[in-house]
C-alpha cells in the first residue's frame, strides 16, 4: 500500500438498542432508540447493497437503504472532537459510522468518486447530515449542528458490486467524474451558501447525486428552504 493511499482503518457493525431513562425531566437524559452505537467487527464482513451484514439502523425513514449503505468517517476528527470538547469518549464508532478512514477527508472525496475496496465496488452518494441522535449519546445539545457546521460531516457510500471487506485495507480510487464536487462543496452549497441559485442548480445537476440531495435543493430553487430544527435539534429541545 502506498504511503498516502486512502485506507480502511476499521469496520463498526451495531444493532438496534435503547438507552436513557424513561420519563427522565431532561430531554438528553431520556429514552430513545438507534443503530448508532458500533461494535468493532474483525475478519471479512459481507458488504451488501443496503449495508454491512449484521448492521441495523432505527429510523429507516431518513437513515439507511441503497444511498446510505455505508458511513463513512475520518479518524483524524475524532482528534478535533476529543479536544473541543475534552472527552476522550467521543471516539471511533462514536458518531455511528461504519468505515473509520484514513487519508480521506471532505475536501479530498468528491461526489461520485468510485472506489475498490476488498471485494466490492462502492461510490460517494452525499454528505451526511448529521441529526441530532450523536448529540443525544454524548450529552451535547448543538453537537449536530457543529458537526455540520465544521464541515466534518463524514459521507456515505452506496454499493455498486457486493462483496467481503475487511479492516486494515486499502481503498482504491477508480474513477472521479466530479472532481469539482467534493463533500466540502457540497457541504458548503447546502449548508453556507444558500442565496446562490446557480450553484444550486450546478450541484442539483450532478447525475451521481443521492435524490434526497436533489429533491432539496430544487425546493430551494422554488424558493422553498427547509428549515433545520427539527434535524440537527429534533426531541433534545423543548
Amino acid at each position: 500500500m502506498e504511503e498516502h493511499e486512502p485506507h480502511l482503518h476499521k469496520l463498526f457493525i451495531g444493532k438496534v438498542k435503547q438507552a436513557g431513562k424513561e420519563n427522565a425531566k431532561h430531554p438528553l437524559e431520556r429514552k430513545w432508540e438507534s443503530g448508532m452505537f458500533k461494535n468493532e467487527a474483525t475478519g471479512e464482513v459481507w458488504l451488501s447493497e443496503t449495508g454491512l451484514v449484521g448492521d441495523e439502523v432505527a429510523d429507516k425513514k431518513n437513515h439507511g437503504g441503497p444511498e446510505k449503505a455505508i458511513f463513512c468517517y475520518p479518524i483524524k476528527h475524532y482528534t478535533f472532537w476529543q479536544e473541543k470538547y475534552e472527552r476522550e469518549d467521543i471516539t471511533m464508532g462514536g458518531m455511528g459510522e461504519n468505515f473509520v478512514v484514513l487519508e480521506m477527508d471532505e475536501f479530498s472525496v468528491c461526489i461520485g468518486d468510485t472506489y475498490e475496496v476488498g471485494d466490492a465496488v462502492i461510490q460517494v452518494s452525499q454528505p451526511r447530515q448529521p441529526c441530532w441522535k450523536p448529540a443525544r449519546r454524548f450529552d451535547i445539545l448543538d453537537l449536530a449542528l457543529q458537526i455540520q457546521n465544521t464541515g466534518r460531516t463524514g459521507w456515505y457510500f452506496r454499493v455498486l458490486k457486493e462483496g467481503y471487506v475487511k479492516a486494515d485495507s486499502p481503498i482504491h480510487l477508480i474513477e472521479r467524474p466530479y472532481p469539482q464536487w467534493s463533500i466540502q462543496a457540497a457541504n458548503e452549497v447546502m449548508h453556507f451558501h444558500k442565496d446562490d441559485l446557480l450553484m444550486a442548480d450546478e450541484l442539483a445537476s450532478c447525475e451521481l447525486l443521492a435524490e434526497s440531495w436533489v429533491r432539496r435543493l430544487k425546493k430551494r430553487l422554488r424558493g422553498q428552504e427547509s428549515a433545520i430544527d427539527d434535524r440537527v435539534f429534533g426531541p433534545n429541545k423543548e
